[in-house]
C-alpha cells in the first residue's frame, strides 16, 4: 500500500500544534479523515485551536507550518472563528500576531455581511486589515458594490476607496452611488460617503460632497433626500429637509423650500418626548409670496402632559393649537395643516383630574376652546362660525352600585363668538340620569334597564330675549324603558359553520314638551339618523336642545359570525320609530306629525371569500322612495389587490359615486401579489402574536394602478381624485400620483406627487404614501422593507 501525507493536531489552549506523520492507507480513518460535526462530510486535515475570541477551525487540502508560529492552509481552505468565516485558496496564518493573509478567491463573511476578492490581509480578533479589490454585500441592507480597497478598521467601521453601493444586481445596475471614500459603521448604523454622485439608469440625479444614509432605521442627523412638488397654485416645489438628532427624546427637521410661483419658504418641524410630556410643534413661513404680496404662516402645535403633585394628584393637560395667516392658506397650502375641517381651526387648551371612589369614575375639568375660520369671499361658501367656550369648567361621574347605573355632569361655559349677529352669554347646566338593569329570572338573553334622566340649564346672556330677559333658565325630565334580547342558533352557508344571533330591541322614551323656541342655542345640532341615535332619547346633540318625545323604537338585528374565527359573516338589521304624539321640537322648526318614522335597513356580509357588501337604507313610505342611502361592495382576493366601489344619496342633496383601487397591472405584479399573499398565510398560521412576517421581494418590472375617484352625478363632474401608479423593479420603487381637492364649486387645487424609492438607500421626491393610505381603501405598501420615513422618539 502507498502511504497517504496527512496531518495530526494536538489542542492546547490557545496554540495548535502540528506534527506530521505517515499513515498506511488501509480501512482504518486516521486523524483529519474522519467527517467532523462542523463540516459533514468533508475530508481533509483539520486544525483546532482555542483563542480568546473563541474556538479557531481551519480545513483545507494541504496543511503545513511551524508549531506555534504559523500555519499555511492551502486548496479550498475554510477558516472559522465564531460568526467569522474566510474562504480562500491559501491562507496563511501567524499565530503569535493573529494575523491571516489570504489569496486567490477570497471570501469572507460575518454578522450577514459577505466580502469577495483576490487578496486579504486580516488580524481576526481584532477584525483590522485591508481587502484588495473586493465586492461586498451588506445582510442588514441587502445591498453592496465594489471597490478598490476596503480596509477594516475594527468590528464594526470600514472604509471603502473608489467605492460603489447598490441594490440592484450586476453588471449593470439601475442605481448606483459611486464615492471617493466610503465609511460604513455598524455601530452607529450609518453610512458615509464622500465625493458622491448618485446615477440613475446612467444619469446623475444627485451629487454631494458628503452624503450619508441609514444602515438601518436608526435616527442620525443630516440633510434627507430633496422633497419635489408640483401644484397649480404654487408651481414647482423643490426642498431639502435637514433632520436634527437633537437627543433621543427630541429631534427637528427644517426644510427650505422654493417654490417657482410664491418664493423662498421655511417649514419646520419640533418633537420630544418626556417621561411627563410629549408634543409637536410644526410651522410653515413663507416670508414674501410673490402671488399674494404678502406674507404666509401656518402653525400647528400638539402638547400633552401629566402633573403629578402631592396636593393635587395626577392633573392631565395639553394643548391643540392650528393658525392660519390668512383665509385662503387652505386653498393655497393643501395639505399644510393635518385638520379634518380645513376652514374651522381650532385652539384648545384643556387640565383634567380623575378622581376613583371605589363606586364611580369622576372626573373635574376644565377648557379654553376658540376657533379661527377661514371664509370665503363667496357669500355662498361662508360657513356659520361655531361658539367659542372661554372658559369650560365642569364634574361628570359615571358609576355602578348595587344594581343602580348612573351618570351625572354639572357645567359651568362662557359662550362667544366673532360673529357679532349672534347671542353669547354664560350658561350653568346639569345632566343626570339614573337606571337599573335587570335580567328577569328564567329569560336569560333578556334586559330589561328602565332610566329616568333630566336636563337643566340656566343662562345668563349678553343680549336680551324677543321678550327683553337676559336671565333664563328651564329642566326637562325624561323617562324612557329599553327591554333587548340575544337569542343564538348554529347555523351554516356556503360551507361554513355559523352561530346566529336574533337580537330584538325595544326602546319606549317619553319627555314632556318645554318651548325652548326662545332660548339661545349655543352647541346643539340635530344628530344624524343612522342605526345608533335611532335608539337614543333625544334627537339633538349637545345641551340647549332637548327634543319632546312619547315614542315607542323597534328594532331586530341577526349576525352570522363564523365558529372557526369569530368573524362577523353577515349582518341584516331594521328598525323604526312610531310616535304616539307629535313632536314640537325640532330641527327645522316645524312639527313632526308622521305617526312612523323612516325606515331604517342595514346589511353587511362577507359569506362569499374575498367579497366585502355594505350598504344602510332610509326609505319613507310616504313617498315611497328612499331618502338617504349608502352602499358599498369591495373586492380583495389577496394583498395588494383591492378595488371598492361606493355610492352615497341624500335625497335633493347629493349622489355621489366613489370608486377606489389598487391593483398589479402584469404578470410580474401579479407574482408579486400572490407571493405576499402566501407569506401572510403562513405568518397568520405559525407565527404568534407581535412577530412580524419576513419581507417578500419585488418582482422586477411589477406595475401597479392606484386611485380613489369621488364623481358627483348632482353637479356632473369629479370633485375630490387620486390617481397614480407605480412601478417595482426589484431594486428600486418609482410612485407618481396626482391628486384634486375641490375647495369651491368651481375652484380645485390639483398637486403632482412622485417619488423614487432606492431599497436600501433612502426615498427621494415627495411623499404620496400618506395620502394613499388615507384615501385608498386597502391600500398597501409594495414592499415590506422599505425605508422608515419619521424615525421613533425614545424616553430618555
Amino acid at each position: 500500500m502507498k502511504p497517504v501525507a496527512a496531518a495530526v493536531f494536538a489542542v492546547t489552549t490557545g496554540t495548535a500544534v502540528l506534527t506530521g506523520v505517515a499513515r498506511a492507507q488501509s480501512g482504518i480513518e486516521g486523524p483529519g479523515l474522519r467527517p467532523t460535526a462542523e463540516t459533514g462530510a468533508r475530508f481533509g486535515p483539520v486544525i483546532k485551536a482555542d483563542s480568546g475570541e473563541g474556538p479557531l477551525v481551519i480545513e483545507a487540502d494541504r496543511l503545513s507550518g511551524r508549531p506555534d508560529l504559523e500555519t499555511v492552509a492551502e486548496g479550498a481552505v475554510e477558516f472559522r472563528r465564531g460568526s467569522l468565516t474566510l474562504k480562500a485558496d491559501r491562507v496563511e496564518y501567524q499565530q503569535q500576531t493573529d494575523l491571516a493573509r489570504a489569496s486567490g478567491n477570497v471570501e469572507i463573511s460575518r454578522n450577514g455581511d459577505v466580502y469577495r476578492g483576490p487578496e486579504l490581509q486580516l488580524k481576526v480578533g481584532r477584525f483590522e486589515g485591508y481587502f484588495l479589490s473586493p465586492s461586498y454585500h451588506f445582510g442588514r441592507t441587502n445591498a453592496g458594490g465594489q471597490a478598490d480597497r476596503f480596509d477594516f478598521l475594527d468590528e464594526n467601521r470600514g472604509v471603502a476607496y473608489g467605492a460603489t453601493y447598490t441594490s440592484c444586481p450586476a453588471p449593470d445596475p439601475a442605481w448606483l452611488l459611486s464615492t471617493d471614500r466610503l465609511l460604513l459603521d455598524t455601530a452607529a448604523e450609518e453610512g458615509t460617503a464622500e465625493g458622491a454622485v448618485l446615477h440613475f439608469y446612467g444619469v446623475p440625479i444627485l451629487a454631494a460632497p458628503t452624503l450619508s444614509f441609514p444602515l438601518t432605521d436608526k435616527r442620525k442627523s443630516g440633510w434627507l433626500p430633496p422633497i419635489i412638488k408640483l401644484d397649480n397654485k404654487s408651481g414647482f416645489e423643490v426642498g431639502a429637509p435637514y433632520y436634527w438628532d437633537i437627543a433621543p427624546n427630541r429631534d427637528a427637521t427644517l426644510t427650505p423650500a422654493l417654490l417657482t410661483r410664491r418664493g423662498a419658504a421655511l417649514g419646520t418641524e419640533f418633537r420630544y418626548l418626556e417621561p411627563g410630556y410629549l408634543g409637536t410643534v410644526q410651522a410653515y413661513m413663507l416670508p414674501d409670496d410673490q402671488v399674494a404680496n404678502r406674507s404666509r404662516w401656518s402653525l400647528n402645535v400638539g402638547h400633552e402632559a401629566r402633573w403629578e403633585g402631592a396636593a393635587v394628584g395626577e392633573v392631565d393637560y395639553g394643548l391643540a393649537l392650528q393658525r392660519a395667516s390668512d383665509n385662503d392658506f387652505w386653498k393655497d397650502f393643501a395639505g399644510t395643516l393635518p385638520s379634518p375641517t380645513p376652514r374651522l381651526l381650532p385652539t384648545d387648551a384643556y387640565a383634567r383630574r380623575r378622581f376613583d371612589y371605589g363606586w364611580g369614575d369622576t372626573v373635574a375639568y376644565a377648557r379654553v376652546q376658540t376657533w379661527q375660520v377661514l371664509q370665503d369671499i363667496d357669500p355662498a361658501s361662508r360657513i356659520v362660525s361655531p361658539y367659542q367656550r372661554e372658559p369650560q369648567i365642569g364634574v361628570r361621574q359615571r358609576g355602578a352600585a348595587a344594581g343602580l347605573e348612573w351618570q351625572w355632569e354639572t357645567e359651568a361655559n362662557r359662550f362667544s363668538n366673532d360673529d357679532a349677529s349672534l347671542q353669547t352669554g354664560s350658561r350653568l347646566h346639569a345632566l343626570g340620569s339614573l337606571a337599573r338593569p335587570w335580567s328577569p329570572i328564567g329569560a336569560p338573553g333578556w334586559t330589561l334597564t328602565p332610566r329616568v334622566s333630566f336636563n337643566a340649564a340656566s343662562y345668563d346672556l349678553d343680549q336680551p330675549l324677543a321678550d327683553g330677559r337676559r336671565h333664563a333658565s328651564r329642566i326637562i325630565p325624561t323617562v324612557s324603558l329599553d327591554s333587548a334580547w340575544i337569542f343564538e342558533r348554529d347555523s351554516s352557508a356556503f360551507g361554513r359553520d355559523l352561530t346566529q344571533t336574533l337580537e330584538p330591541r325595544l326602546l319606549y322614551v317619553n319627555t314632556p314638551f318645554r318651548d325652548q323656541t326662545g332660548l339661545p342655542n349655543f352647541d346643539s345640532a340635530a344628530n344624524d339618523f343612522n342605526f345608533t341615535s335611532i335608539y337614543s332619547d333625544n334627537v339633538f346633540s349637545g345641551v340647549d336642545r332637548v327634543s319632546d318625545a312619547n315614542q315607542m323604537t323597534a328594532g331586530v338585528t341577526t349576525r352570522f359570525l363564523d365558529r372557526t374565527t369569530g368573524a362577523e359573516a353577515l349582518r341584516l338589521g331594521i328598525a323604526q320609530r312610531m310616535l304616539l304624539r307629535t313632536q314640537r321640537i325640532t330641527a327645522d322648526g316645524e312639527p313632526i306629525t308622521q305617526r312612523w318614522s323612516d325606515l331604517l335597513l342595514l346589511g353587511s356580509s362577507n359569506l362569499v371569500p374575498h367579497w366585502w357588501l355594505d350598504g344602510t337604507l332610509q326609505y319613507n313610505a310616504d313617498i315611497s322612495r328612499a331618502v338617504r342611502s349608502i352602499s358599498s361592495v369591495r373586492y380583495s382576493p389577496s394583498p395588494l389587490r383591492t378595488v371598492s366601489l361606493t355610492y352615497r344619496y341624500t335625497r335633493n342633496a347629493s349622489e355621489q359615486v366613489e370608486l377606489g383601487w389598487q391593483w398589479p397591472l402584469n404578470a410580474p405584479a401579479r407574482e408579486h401579489a400572490a407571493a405576499v399573499q402566501a407569506r401572510d398565510a403562513q405568518a397568520l398560521d405559525g407565527l404568534g402574536a407581535g412577530s412580524r412576517p419576513a419581507p417578500v421581494a419585488g418582482c422586477p418590472g411589477a406595475w401597479y394602478t392606484v386611485g380613489r375617484v369621488n364623481y358627483s352625478r348632482r353637479d356632473s363632474r369629479i370633485t375630490d381624485s387620486i390617481v397614480g401608479f407605480e412601478y417595482d423593479s426589484g431594486c428600486w420603487i418609482g410612485r407618481i400620483v396626482a391628486e384634486r381637492l375641490s375647495t369651491g364649486l368651481s375652484q380645485a387645487t390639483t398637486r403632482l406627487l412622485f417619488q423614487l424609492e432606492l431599497i436600501g438607500l433612502s426615498r427621494l421626491g415627495s411623499n404620496p404614501l400618506k395620502v394613499l393610505r388615507e384615501n385608498v381603501p386597502g391600500y398597501r405598501l409594495l414592499r415590506d422593507d422599505s425605508p422608515v420615513v419619521a424615525p421613533a422618539l425614545s424616553t430618555p
